[in-house]
């Protein structure tokens, strides 16, 4: 995302399934980056979506390294316009794909594409105040949104409770020194990232360097 998620600016993720109407709380984020609103999801998809993402973002490839299995329940932080929940949930046919963003129109353009293409274990979510899935998940995967998270260690900390025993938390985001993404002073470093998740309970279980622009870690809750 940056720009191919930069619509997520996730402090907490309680849901709000949209069928559900629950009621909405306030979540401590930005709406806007750099002067941009994310309201109009249908826009936003023509660049999230762009196939030559696809080059660089290496889709297939993340996935793959994260071997997913059909029955795996994912949450999708930071889901925009489902770039990523919509490839997993064709991998977990048997599972469930919570796809959260913070952005409403997000939510509902998500909700109309899962019914659009038939995914019915794609489940929209609103995020709001604290993390609060309405179920564990075996792992969350946050795509270039790590660095719009606000308290990131006590968010993190709190988001243990929805991961099953042995779930990961797998975190991609972009390089300092990447082409794409935020401005340099927002990226947050591997090295840093790694400190902020090691306060926050979690042990680095791998890292993976096939992305060009991007690292790619993933973590399990210490004592797993």
């Amino acid at each position: 995302m940056n720009r191919a998620i930069t619509s997520i600016f996730i402090a907490g993720v309680a849901l709000v399934l949209m069928s559900a109407g629950a009621a909405q709380t306030t979540a401590p984020m930005q709406q806007q980056h750099m002067g941009h609103s994310f309201g109009d999801a249908e826009k936003w998809a023509k660049e999230f979506d762009n196939p030559q993402r696809d080059a660089w973002q290496k889709p297939d490839e993340v996935l793959d390294a994260l071997h997913l299995q059909r029955t795996d329940k994912v949450a999708d932080i930071g889901a925009g316009t489902g770039y990523f929940s919509v490839r997993i949930a064709k991998r977990v046919p048997d599972g469930k794909v919570f796809s959260v963003d913070i952005e409403p129109d997000m939510v509902r353009y998500l909700g109309e594409r899962a019914h659009r293409e038939h995914l019915s274990g794609l489940v929209p979510v609103l995020a709001a105040a604290g993390p609060n899935l309405p179920e564990p998940v075996d792992l969350v995967l946050v795509v270039d949104t790590y660095h719009h998270i606000d308290n990131r260690t006590s968010y993190f900390a709190k988001l243990k409770n929805s991961l099953v025993p042995n779930g990961r938390l797998a975190i991609v985001d972009f390089k300092v020194d990447a082409p794409e993404g935020p401005p340099p002073k927002d990226r947050v470093p591997p090295e840093k990232t790694i400190a902020e998740l090691d306060a926050a309970g979690y042990s680095l279980v791998a890292t993976h360097s096939f992305l060009p622009r991007q690292y790619f870690l993933v973590f399990q809750p210490k004592g797993s």
